[in-house]
């Protein structure tokens, strides 16, 4: 088995999840950031569980090594009120890490983090994830409770990460969901980062 197919075996695919296949955007300018996007990315890389909200989901390193994350390397994750999943780091390059669900974790897909510059150069964090509910109990669940921790989850990550590396973010942080249509996800690539981070 080649090692690209070996990184990919055993996932959680959103093709096996229930209910609608879901893009989420969390995403904010930093202000005054005060390095590059891809030294943010190798800060999030080595230091990835520090800027999850503890009180809603704990992330620990399988092998308990303190590297910087890279494919291949799993992630034990203790959601609040829903148990202990497991995650696969699946894809990284110098602006982006991409994690993907392991089977019973609540969500089947996977989720990136990105840093990148906009038009003027101000520094943008990013984190996108396209997934299912990882069956139709957890659907069910979710929409009544889960959605709303994990958009507190991840918008807590980016402002967490914006105070690391700058004052804070400019405006407020963005929060969106989309519905992924048939054409868009037969066309996506469920073996690379859901979107690419370019400029640095």
């Amino acid at each position: 088995m080649e090692a690209g197919e070996a990184l990919l075996k055993g996932l959680l695919s959103a093709e096996e999840g229930a209910g609608p296949l879901l893009q989420r955007d969390y995403w904010a300018v930093i202000e005054n950031c005060g390095c590059s996007p891809s030294e943010l990315m190798e800060l999030v890389a080595s230091r990835f569980a520090e800027f999850a909200p503890e009180e809603l989901v704990i992330f620990d390193r399988e092998d308990e090594r303190s590297t910087p994350l890279e494919p291949g390397d799993e992630l034990r994750v203790r959601i609040r009120g829903a148990g202990t999943f497991h995650v696969r780091i699946i894809h990284r390059d110098r602006q982006s890490l991409t994690m993907a669900t392991l089977p019973g974790h609540p969500e089947a897909g996977r989720i990136t983090f990105g840093a990148y510059r906009n038009e003027p150069g101000d520094v943008i964090f990013h984190i996108r994830s396209r997934a299912r509910s990882g069956s139709r109990v957890m659907y069910l669940g979710f929409r009544t409770g889960g959605e709303a921790m994990q958009t507190n989850t991840w918008t807590d990550f980016v402002n967490t990460v914006a105070l690391t590396v700058g004052e804070g973010v400019i405006g407020f942080i963005h929060a969106e969901t989309t519905v992924m249509e048939e054409a868009h996800e037969s066309a996506d690539d469920a073996r690379g980062p859901t979107f690419l981070a370019r400029g640095d």
